[in-house]
């Protein structure tokens, strides 16, 4: 695996490069997603009712503290983008020494805050009295595997920003493997329950992080091999990689929040509901993590063009991602709108009433799926460029802000999906026409640059 999966994405084809970097990207969504229906297949045949809400009331404050400081691997995959582009091999080194320092200070502080403040905001959400202490448990070991989960997100992170997307794959798969295994192991040998698929994330996140750490320290080419005498913060790639990484983390903390807003609106709608937007979020999954994964190469593309002073070829491959996500996201959208039923069913078997009320969300939302495709696209290449606050912004504005104000003003007018359905393409459309109108104004006043 030394250099042989190393895109050069400066040169080439571009269409059959970003095709051949994007499918490892997706590959690895894939895995994750594994992951977390394999934690929830468990969950459901082995433990109980209350075992399960304690996962369920910890899963906020995961996906803020981790996704916050996994924003730190956006700003590194940019900043090595850029440096590798460019040639300069000297600040690509500063870069990977610059980002482990980073992994060991980031896990300390995710681990440190989680341990710490994991009873006050169990406690805050109004957990029920009776799973508070199997919630706070789970989240205190979950914790203690986040210097894993950060040092391979941030390993992955500037393995993408040299061309690399099919190694982290292979770690993702690893992980993903130990995952079932330790799950098994745990839950249904050692009888642990609720703790047992916390140990699991555990040795899961620890066997890809592993992975990792070897091979940047001792596989990777020799010009771009982690020293650990060499681990240092150097503050001028700190700045650049905090300038991408701290909005790109923010970013998950607003969407977040606009989640939270949504399934406040949904559970005032009735249990039907419910059960069909939580069958929604997984029936979307085949048209929106393609588009995650097209943004994510263009991210890495954008950079390493702009990095080897070729701003035009990162326009086209802005252009030909868009397309690319366009295209594969009517087609996706379309089959599934046709197939809606059968869709359904996978995830709420013969219940009628769920099953109808589902059709009528992707008959409000998929016909207008393509505007996510605009605003992924075009706000990535913006973060390609390092420029990730106003992206950031703009999704603040639109789709926490507005979104929420639709939600919170319309579904006690309207109390159906369909009024919470309209809120999403409503806010991609006002995003979308933002991100361009800012992508077009950079690129005319820096002739060509998108940043």
């Amino acid at each position: 695996m030394k250099d042989q999966k190393r895109i050069d994405l400066t040169e080439g084809a571009i269409v059959k490069q970003i095709i051949a970097f994007a499918l490892p990207l997706l590959g690895s969504s894939l895995i994750q997603q594994l992951y977390n229906t394999a934690d929830l297949m468990f969950i459901g045949q082995f433990l109980g009712i209350n075992e399960s809400a304690a996962v369920g009331a910890s899963t906020m404050m995961v996906t803020c503290l981790v996704g916050l400081f996994g924003g730190l691997s956006v700003g590194a995959t940019v900043a090595v983008a850029i440096a590798f582009g460019s040639g300069d091999k000297e600040r690509v080194r500063r870069i990977l020494h610059t980002s482990a320092a980073l992994c060991i200070i980031s896990g300390v502080l995710v681990f440190t805050a989680g341990y710490l403040f994991a009873p006050a905001f169990i406690n805050a959400l109004g957990t029920p009295a009776e799973i508070v202490d199997s919630a706070v448990g789970y989240l205190r070991i979950y914790f203690f595997s986040s210097m894993f989960i950060i040092s391979y997100n941030m390993g992955a992170g500037v393995m993408r920003g040299m061309g690399e997307s099919f190694v982290p794959l292979v770690f993702q798969i690893i992980g993903g493997i130990t995952n079932v295994i330790m799950d098994a192991f745990f839950i249904v040998v050692l009888g642990k329950g609720v703790n047992g698929v916390a140990w699991a994330t555990f040795f899961s996140q620890g066997a890809a992080a592993v992975c990792t750490v070897i091979y940047l320290f001792s596989r990777i080419s020799e010009d771009y091999r982690i020293e650990f005498k060499e681990i240092a913060i150097h503050r001028d790639i700190l700045l650049q990689i905090l300038k991408v990484g701290i909005p790109s983390g923010l970013q998950t903390l607003v969407i977040a929040l606009s989640n939270v807003i949504a399934l406040y609106c949904i559970n005032k709608i009735g249990t039907d509901a419910i059960a069909a937007f939580t069958a929604y979020y997984k029936v979307e999954l085949p048209i929106y993590l393609p588009i995650v994964a097209i943004g994510q190469a263009v991210t890495t593309f954008v950079g390493q063009n702009l990095g080897a002073g070729k701003p035009e070829r990162a326009a086209r491959g802005t252009l030909v991602c868009l397309l690319m996500g366009m295209v594969l996201t009517v087609i996706t959208g379309w089959l599934l709108i046709f197939g809606g039923d059968i869709a359904f069913m996978i995830f709420a078997k013969d219940d009628a009433q769920v099953i109808a009320l589902g059709n009528r969300i992707i008959r409000t939302t998929f016909p207008f799926y393509f505007l996510y495709v605009v605003l992924q696209v075009y706000g990535d290449s913006i973060k390609g460029a390092g420029k990730a606050l106003p992206p950031t912004l703009i999704i603040l504005l639109n789709i926490t802000i507005v979104r929420s104000i639709i939600l919170l003003t319309q579904v006690p007018l309207r109390p159906d999906v369909r009024t919470v359905a309209m809120s999403y393409p409503i806010t991609w459309f006002l995003t979308a026409a933002e991100m361009a109108i800012y992508y077009y104004i950079l690129r005319k006043r820096d002739k060509g640059v998108t940043a």
